[in-house]
C-alpha cells in the first residue's frame, strides 16, 4: 500500500476481520467449482445471463474480488495471474468467465485509487460487491447535472453492460452539463459516476450467439441520483494507492488483456474438446477413429502450437509491462505499450482461428449443439470482435510498425515505440 493510502488508513485497519479468508488459491477454486460452472453456463445459454445461484457460488469463492488488493478482501493478483486465473476458467465455460472477467476487472479498477474511507464502506463492509460499467452510447445521449447539495442527477443510456444482472454498482460514462444547456453524444467529454443498482433500469436487448450467458444488457438512468460523497468516485484513479503494477496500468490496455484472457481459454477448451471428439468418433465410411486420420493429427498439432505461441507471447508481453512499472515507471512506455496490445490482438484472434480450424477438423460432431465445440466457436469469435482485442487494431499497430506516430493509445508515456527507426 502506498504511503498515501496509508497516512489516510486508521491504524487499526490491518486488524479488523472484515474479510473470511479463502481457501485454496484462485485456479485451485475454479477447480472446485468446475461443475457449478457447467451447470452454470449451460443455464445461461438460455437465460442469457448467469443464474443467480451460480452468481452466489461465485461470490462466495472469491472469484469476483481476486484482483482486488490484499487490503480490500482481495489477493492483489498480478496481470499474469489475472490471464491464468480467466483463462482457467473459460476453458471450462466462456459467459462465466466473462461475467467473471467484468466483476473482477471493475472491482478492482475502481478500488485502486479509491479514497480509503469510501473503499472501506464499499468493499470491507460488503465483501460480496461486484460492479460493472463501461459499454458503449446508448440511442439517448447521457448527461450529467450537478445539483445545489453536491450529488449528480444522470440520464441516458449505456449498452453491452456485462454482468449487469450480478452488480450492485454499475460505472456509467456521460459528460457533465449545467442545466438547460443542450447535451449531445460526446464520449469525449464524459466522465464515469457510480450508479447504485436502485438507480437504473436494466434494458433486456442481449440476444447474440457468442458469449451469450454474459448478459450484456444496457442500462437506462433517468434522473439516477449519485449521493454527494460518490460524486469523485471514478472508474480509475490516479496516482494509484497501491504498489502492485496493474493499478498502474492504462486502461486500453487493462481491458486488452482481460479479454485475451477468455480467448485463451476458450481455445484451450476447444484443443481440449478436439480430443474427445476425435478419440469417439468414427467417420462416415470409416474403419478407424477420427483420431487415426492424418489431418486430425496434423490440425492438432498445429493447433496446439498456435494456442501456445498466442499465450507465450501474452505472457511476455504483460511480463515486459510489470517489469517496466516494478522498475518504477509511473506508466508502460511506448514499447511496452504497444507490444502488449499487439499480444493481446494477435492472441485473441489466433484463438479464434483455432477453433475455427478445429470446429471444421470434427465435421459434423462439430456442429451439434452437444459438441464441446459449439458453443465455443461461437465464444470464440465474440471475444475476437471484441473492441480490445478486434482484428482492425492490426491496422492501428501496423502502422506504427511502418513508422507512423502513434495514437495516444498507444503512446504509452513515450519513448521509441515498435516502429522507431534504428
Amino acid at each position: 500500500m502506498s504511503d498515501a493510502a496509508l497516512a489516510e488508513r486508521p491504524a487499526d485497519a490491518a486488524n479488523r476481520p472484515y474479510v473470511a479468508p479463502l481457501a485454496g488459491t484462485p485456479l485451485e477454486r475454479i477447480e472446485r467449482l468446475r461443475d457449478v460452472i457447467v451447470a452454470g453456463g449451460d443455464k445461461a445459454q438460455e437465460m442469457r445471463r448467469l443464474p443467480d445461484d451460480t452468481v452466489e457460488a461465485l461470490i462466495d469463492e472469491g472469484m469476483f474480488r481476486f484482483a482486488q488488493p490484499t487490503e480490500l478482501g482481495g489477493e492483489n493478483a498480478s496481470a499474469c495471474e489475472t490471464v491464468a486465473i480467466l483463462e482457467a476458467m473459460a476453458a471450462i465455460d466462456a459467459s462465466v468467465a466473462w461475467n467473471v472477467m467484468l466483476g473482477s476487472e471493475i472491482n478492482a479498477m475502481a478500488a485502486g485509487g479509491m479514497a480509503w474511507g469510501l473503499a472501506e464502506e464499499i468493499y470491507l463492509d460488503n465483501p460480496r460487491v461486484v460492479m460493472c460499467g463501461g459499454g458503449g452510447p446508448g440511442s439517448t445521449p447521457s448527461y450529467a447535472i450537478e445539483q445545489a447539495d453536491g450529488s449528480v442527477s444522470v440520464w441516458g443510456e449505456t449498452t453491452f453492460i456485462s454482468g449487469v444482472h450480478n452488480a450492485e454498482w454499475c460505472f456509467m460514462a456521460a459528460p457533465l452539463v449545467k442545466q438547460g444547456e443542450e447535451h449531445t453524444a460526446n464520449p469525449l467529454a464524459a466522465r464515469m459516476w457510480f450508479l447504485h443498482k436502485s438507480q437504473y433500469e436494466i434494458i433486456d436487448v442481449w440476444n447474440m450467439a457468442g458469449l451469450r450467458g454474459s448478459g450484456s444488457n444496457t442500462v437506462r438512468a433517468t434522473g439516477a441520483v449519485v449521493p454527494a460523497k460518490y460524486a469523485g468516485v471514478q472508474l480509475v484513479t490516479l496516482p494509484a494507492l497501491y504498489d502492485n503494477p496493474v493499478f498502474r496500468i492504462p486502461v486500453p490496455l487493462r481491458l486488452s488483456y482481460n479479454k485475451v484472457a477468455i480467448a485463451l481459454g476458450v481455445a484451450r477448451g476447444a484443443l481440449d474438446g478436439f480430443v474427445q471428439i476425435a478419440n469417439n468418433k468414427i467417420p462416415f465410411l470409416s474403419a478407424s477413429k477420427l483420431t487415426e486420420r492424418p489431418i486430425a493429427q496434423h490440425k492438432m498439432g498445429e493447433m496446439e502450437g498456435k494456442y501456445r505461441a498466442a499465450r507465450a507471447y501474452v505472457m511476455e508481453a504483460m511480463a515486459e509491462v510489470e517489469e517496466e512499472l516494478e522498475a518504477g515507471a509511473a506508466a508502460p512506455g511506448a514499447r511496452t505499450t504497444q507490444n502488449a496490445r499487439l499480444a493481446c490482438t494477435y492472441g485473441a484472434n489466433a484463438c479464434m482461428e483455432v477453433v475455427d480450424v478445429l470446429h471444421n477438423a470434427a465435421g459434423t460432431s462439430g456442429m451439434q449443439l452437444t459438441s464441446p465445440l459449439e458453443r465455443r466457436l461461437r465464444d470464440a469469435h465474440g471475444c475476437a470482435t471484441h473492441r480490445w482485442v478486434a482484428h482492425p487494431l492490426f491496422t492501428d499497430l501496423g502502422r506504427i510498425l511502418l513508422g507512423h506516430e502513434a495514437p495516444p493509445e498507444f503512446a504509452g508515456t513515450g519513448g521509441p515505440g515498435l516502429g522507431a527507426k534504428k
